[in-house]
């Protein structure tokens, strides 16, 4: 019996999305970012309208120089984990940065956006202890509950009532109860309603963990993500976020104002055993942050960009996630008709991405697209226009 036999499934999964020749759109190459806007993919310059890159500063000279000079100051590796031998000063000055930004006394940084969940989640949950988590919330937040052991009890999507209900059913239960929510979701883009979140969690006393990976350096007045921007921050225990998206680099983090947070260096395994970043990219994800910081316009053209790209696909007859963000999905009904929507795009010079059930929201298979502060209004009426040819020629704008 061959130890690949029980990925038949996926294998014949995967055989009826590239049947006839199409692509496989788990495995697209940017071979050359042009600009933060556009790449060259397949050999043609395309629009990038699918790489999470919100604020674009994934291409930020001040970044991409700061990662030169500390390659050169320090080398390109840690070569081990914080614990051991994988603690640099660079990392103390990005966590000293985070904790001011956000106006929280401590922080932790991960390697990864990914293992900052599972390395939160799981070292505050434990066993004897209640995670409440969103019905959509990220595969990182699920791992992270599956590495702690915690009991899990799911909540209706953005449903602070149903939160309610459950937390209510579990008065006077032993063990500490972390209630999980996610800033922007990052299928639809749908906004939490963190007002909402906080209220419950002062009233049942449970613990409030936000995960602003989609939020920080798109929403609020300094960009710290919907719990500024709803003015609840104090009620948010932990915010955990990446930097792989406004930020434009890669690494994740925690931030709170609990001492305790300090101690779960010492139990978190996806902080214990793993390499460390390395100095090139905590240098770049510190000139961004400045840029960030330096730059609130950013924020202001992204959100118009976001309006303008929500806008434009829903005039062009097609449907939309429920608000505009940074991130926009078209929502279809059929997984062959997604698919033969996405190869079109990219034949035209669009790349956005391809999501498939079981990974979305209500089994509904996504075009989803992810806008940049950088992106010009034409680029952005030009993919709208491509959107609303293929779908002319598929016959799905008819209500346009």
């Amino acid at each position: 019996m061959s130890i690949f036999s029980k990925y038949e499934g996926l294998a014949s999964a995967l055989a009826s999305v590239t049947v006839g020749g199409g692509r496989n759109p788990f495995d697209v190459v940017i071979e050359k970012p042009i600009s933060s806007t556009v790449g060259l993919i397949e050999g043609r310059e395309t629009l990038l309208f699918g790489t999470n890159n919100y604020l674009g500063l994934s291409q930020s000279p001040a970044a991409i120089n700061a990662a030169v000079e500390a390659a050169k100051a320090y080398g390109v590796g840690t070569t081990g984990s914080r614990i051991a031998n994988g603690t640099q000063g660079l990392h103390r000055q990005l966590e000293e940065r985070l904790s001011a930004f956000f106006r929280r006394r401590h922080c932790m940084v991960f390697s990864t956006g990914y293992q900052a969940n599972l390395g939160t989640i799981s070292a505050l949950a434990g066993k004897d202890d209640y995670l409440l988590l969103d019905a959509d919330s990220h595969a990182s937040i699920y791992d992270g509950s599956r590495l702690g052991h915690a009991q899990v009890i799911r909540f209706r999507h953005n449903d602070a009532d149903d939160l309610h209900k459950r937390l209510r059913r579990l008065e006077g239960t032993p063990g500490a109860k972390l209630v999980v929510v996610e800033g922007i979701y990052s299928m639809m883009g749908d906004v939490v309603p963190m007002a909402e979140f906080a209220a419950v969690k002062r009233e049942t006393g449970a613990w409030l963990l936000a995960d602003e990976a989609h939020s920080v350096g798109v929403m609020g007045e300094h960009g710290r993500g919907v719990a500024e921007a709803d003015g609840v921050e104090d009620d948010v225990d932990f915010v955990v976020g990446t930097f792989s998206k406004s930020l434009g680099t890669v690494g994740g983090y925690c931030v709170s104002n609990h001492d305790g947070l300090d101690l779960i260096r010492l139990c978190s395994r996806p902080y214990m055993f793993t390499a460390s970043l390395p100095p090139e990219v905590i240098a770049a994800t510190m000139a961004a942050l400045t840029e960030l910081e330096n730059h609130p316009e950013l924020r202001i053209r992204l959100m118009d960009n976001a309006r303008r790209l929500h806008a434009g696909l829903q005039a062009a007859g097609l449907r939309t996630g429920p608000q505009a963000s940074p991130v926009v999905s078209v929502i279809l009904d059929d997984v062959a008709v997604a698919v033969a929507f996405w190869n079109r795009l990219l034949d035209l010079g669009v790349y956005v991405n391809l999501s498939l059930p079981p990974a979305t929201p209500d089994q509904h298979p996504l075009l989803r697209t992810s806008v940049m502060a950088t992106h010009t209004p034409a680029e952005i009426d030009r993919a709208v226009d491509i959107f609303a040819t293929v779908a002319r020629e598929m016959g799905l704008n008819h209500a346009a």
